[in-house]
């Protein structure tokens, strides 16, 4: 009887020991679990966010969930400022500019390995360029749309790209590209191992072990669940990352994000509704953060739809819409009301444009002019999902509606699945729908250009908006190496679109999030994908 006892405490001791270890968050962990405050013991960041990523193959994706990832694994020729998107060395030590604009050459940092143990060379550089020209809008997307598509295109920006020596890359260009360095600059072009391209092939996008050069390594991708990553213990800078293991944890809803961080689930939560921001500046156990505002969002008004195909129209809409309540209401101060296409922090952006004032009756004069003075009826699509730019779209949505009823417009509240709504939206399906956008690289150009030329209808300009005129200034702008002169030619290019007023400016936001107090060093970037390698958890 003392025998079997004995036997059995032993039991209930390896048992004890073996969940206490498991709290601890051992280095090959799930990452479910990083509450342990003994200074020995690995370093875990649970970073909670709205959604999955699509993949993991970074010249694949367009979506901000992925480059959340993404960043962290693999670094680009040149890198973005720590909280701006100016161009500083990345695996690049150094940069010469031609006088006219068409050669770029680069000296590539020394001692770089890939994960795989290879080295980073220039080769390394080429080839990824190469994979990417020689390939198609379904597999490359984001190449097409900064670079003027394809190899064999004709408005292909580059020419040639070449390993002069081991540590120096030549890109020849076919005209002046003025945010070329920017452009490199975006998660879609990080440098991937060519062995990694040649050996995982398509499963480089499901897992990409051993791939990067970055501070973290890729372990484990539970779909709608979690993505693990480890610490690159071979990183070039040998001081970082500070923390052991990073895990994205998936949680749709943002109170339910924030639940898990109050509760310690979680470290550090993407997406906070600005109504919480009070909740979390009075826990002395969290942090609120910031992210700098480098967004829009906006109402779209299908321009190839009747009675969207009349300017008199558009610019009726724009006045029956008091933008001021809307952001009072749903942003709780965090954003300010929009009148242009692109944020105030943009270079080139025209704060002489007169705003839209909210003028009901200015609206119904416009109406009647167009011949629509009884008002008409209209579809409102209404996002499905909160985004930084957009906390509650079917909120903003009901707002709307009721502004329009007040000129005799009748809006009927529809939406869709999220990508859904995208698909059908870019199809020009919609009457008018709800949207927004975070820049990627802080350029002009990826705003005016991207959303509203008529050479992205069917891509990212949802409106189907086209004009001769703002086209033919928007590809000047691009060729333009002058900053004062590119700034000038934006600012015109906004007056265009004011006047033909495709969109509804609504707000730009400052998005929030909310973090454990223990958290150091986190800078969250305007880009909305964060570098995580200097980041540390107090113990």
């Amino acid at each position: 009887m003392k025998k079997k006892g004995w036997s059995v405490l032993l039991l209930l001791i390896l048992v004890l020991s073996s969940v206490l270890y498991g709290c601890g968050g051992s280095e090959d962990s799930s990452g479910e679990g990083s509450d342990s405050k003994d200074s020995g013991d690995p370093k875990v960041l649970i970073f909670g966010r709205g959604g999955d990523s699509v993949a993991l193959d970074p010249g694949t994706v367009t979506d901000g969930e992925s480059f959340k990832v993404t960043k962290n694994i693999f670094e680009t020729l040149v890198k973005f400022g720590e909280q701006d998107t100016e161009p500083n060395p990345g695996l690049a030590e150094e940069w010469k500019v031609s006088d006219d604009g068409l050669t770029y050459t680069f000296t590539l940092r020394e001692g770089v390995k890939f994960q795989d143990g290879t080295d980073f060379n220039a080769d390394a550089v080429v080839k990824n360029f190469e994979r990417w020209m020689n390939g198609n809008a379904d597999t490359f997307p984001y190449y097409s749309s900064m670079f003027g598509g394809f190899k064999d295109d004709e408005g292909h920006v580059i020419k040639e790209v070449k390993a002069v020596d081991d540590k120096t890359v030549e890109f020849v260009l076919k005209r002046p590209q003025a945010p070329f360095l920017k452009n490199i600059a975006m998660s879609p072009f990080a440098i991937v191992s060519p062995k990694a391209i040649d050996e995982l092939g398509d499963k480089l996008g499901e897992a990409p072990t051993d791939a990067g050069t970055g501070p973290f390594k890729f372990v484990e991708w539970k779909r709608n669940d979690k993505i693990v990553l480890e610490k690159n213990e071979d990183y070039w800078n040998k001081d970082l990352p500070k923390l052991d293991q990073v895990v994205f944890k998936s949680i749709p809803e943002n109170s339910a994000r924030l639940n898990a961080l109050i509760s310690g689930e979680i470290d550090l939560a993407d997406g906070v509704n600005p109504s919480d921001a009070s909740q979390v500046e009075g826990n002395d156990q969290l942090q609120l953060f910031e992210r700098p505002s480098m967004n829009v969002g906006y109402l779209g008004l299908t321009s190839t739809r009747e009675p969207f195909d009349d300017p008199k129209v558009r610019q009726a809409i724009n006045y029956a819409i008091n933008k001021q309540e809307i952001v009072d209401a749903f942003f709780e101060g965090k954003a300010d009301v929009a009148k242009n296409p692109m944020p105030p922090v943009i270079a080139g952006y025209n704060d002489d444009i007169e705003g839209y004032e909210y003028n009901p009756e200015k609206a119904k004069e416009l109406l009647a002019e167009a011949g629509l003075k009884d008002g008409f009826e209209m579809d409102l699509w209404a996002m499905p999902v909160p985004r930084p730019y957009m906390p509650d779209g079917q909120k903003v949505a009901e707002a709307i509606q009721a502004d329009l009823a007040e000129v005799g417009v009748k809006a009927n509240i529809v939406s869709y699945e999220w990508a859904t709504y995208l698909d059908k939206a870019s199809k020009g399906e919609a009457d008018a729908f709800l949207l927004g956008w975070t820049g990627d690289n802080g350029d002009a150009d990826n705003f005016l250009y991207v959303l509203l030329d008529k050479d992205n209808i069917g891509s990212n300009n949802y409106s189907y908006y086209s004009n001769d005129e703002l086209h033919k200034i928007l590809i000047d702008a691009q060729t333009e190496v002058d900053q004062a002169k590119r700034e000038e030619l934006y600012k015109k290019a906004q007056e265009i679109i004011h006047e033909d007023a495709p969109w509804v400016p609504l707000a730009h936001s400052t998005p929030l999030l909310a973090g454990s107090a223990a958290i150091k060093n986190f800078k969250p970037h305007p880009t909305g994908s964060d570098w995580l390698g200097a980041v540390d958890i107090e113990q």
